[in-house]
């Protein structure tokens, strides 16, 4: 029971008060790739954390056959003293619901969102095959539209189009930009991390944590492929790249240059660039690498101990298994 509680209060408050305090830390937008490690990390140890929690009320009901060995009942019987709680089967019970709704639910939504996701890209790809004509040079399909807009089709049929309003409008420099930035999202995946982030919050949406990690992922993803284009084409030359494209219309299943966040993007690629000091870093990977660890440390010390009794059977010698028969 105790191991349950410590997660379960692990959870609310992963939940509650890490969107508060993260989502002020200014130190995200200075390195936003590792801001994207630890919004995830935190996500996945809050949802391991509820499933856990429900698994660890089960164990105590864990019934052994008679027909198995002595040997392995006695390390079952060892195991379910350490999981012991007063609820008895009732916990244990509810304990399984709880871990089976949270992975059904997960599972459910992944799903879905996967399906509606790859839909979506595949109408637009056909579209695109349609009404776009293919640019071998730049790699690019290019579309007949006045409106200034760049944006990539992710995915394993990845696309990178761009329009011409957008090529009278950028100089070969500025269109240097906006295609590392395409690339950028499609070299480093920023589809699959945003469509795990719109998966908790949909699964989830009354918990903070879910909520705020979605628009926090989304934002960070976008400031990574800017940094990759700064690093190119350099930053004022981004920016300006950014501004142009700006406004351009994109479709929901794609990934733009421009968007809701732009102005915020180029007020930061204008001002001077401000990296992470190394301790920072070290302390945020090591604030990731804690929140994943926890839950699995927290519900595995029972178990440790139990080891430790002689009863299973790596920590039993083979005197004791033949006696004990």
């Amino acid at each position: 029971m105790i191991v349950a509680a410590v997660l379960f209060a692990y959870a609310v408050l992963l939940c509650t008060l890490a969107p508060r305090l993260l989502a002020r830390a200014g130190w995200t937008e200075r390195a936003p790739r590792l801001g994207i490690v630890v919004w995830q990390a935190l996500g996945v140890s809050a949802l391991a954390s509820a499933v856990m929690a429900g698994l660890a009320l089960t164990v105590p009901t864990v019934r052994v056959s008679a027909d198995l060995a002595q040997l392995l009942q006695a390390c079952v019987m060892a195991l379910t003293a350490q999981y012991a709680s007063p609820g008895g089967a009732a916990a244990g019970a509810a304990g399984a619901v709880l871990a089976l709704a949270v992975l059904g639910r997960t599972a459910w939504c992944a799903g879905a969102a996967l399906l509606r996701i790859r839909r979506e890209r595949q109408d637009h790809r056909e579209v695109l095959d349609m009404v776009g004509r293919a640019d071998p040079v730049r790699g690019v399909v290019v579309l007949d539209r006045e409106e200034p807009a760049a944006y990539c089709l992710p995915g394993r049929h990845r696309r990178t189009v761009i329009t011409t309003g957008a090529l009278r409008t950028l100089d070969d420099d500025q269109l240097d930009a906006v295609l590392a930035h395409e690339r950028a999202h499609q070299s480093e995946r920023h589809d699959a991390v945003l469509a795990w982030a719109q998966t908790l919050a949909r699964a989830f949406p009354r918990v903070p944590l879910f909520r705020t990690a979605e628009a926090e992922i989304a934002r960070l993803v976008e400031m990574r492929a800017d940094d990759v284009a700064a690093a190119r084409s350099g930053r004022l030359t981004t920016a300006a790249a950014l501004l142009a494209v700006a406004q351009g219309r994109t479709p929901a299943a794609a990934l733009a240059a421009g968007g809701s966040t732009a102005a915020r993007r180029v007020h930061r690629l204008i001002e001077p660039r401000r990296p992470l000091g190394r301790a920072r870093v070290v302390a945020g990977s090591l604030t990731a690498a804690i929140a994943l660890a926890l839950p699995v440390l927290v519900v595995g010390g029972p178990a440790a101990a139990a080891t430790q009794l002689n009863y299973c059977p790596d920590g039993t010698p083979p005197a004791q298994v033949s006696t004990m028969r």
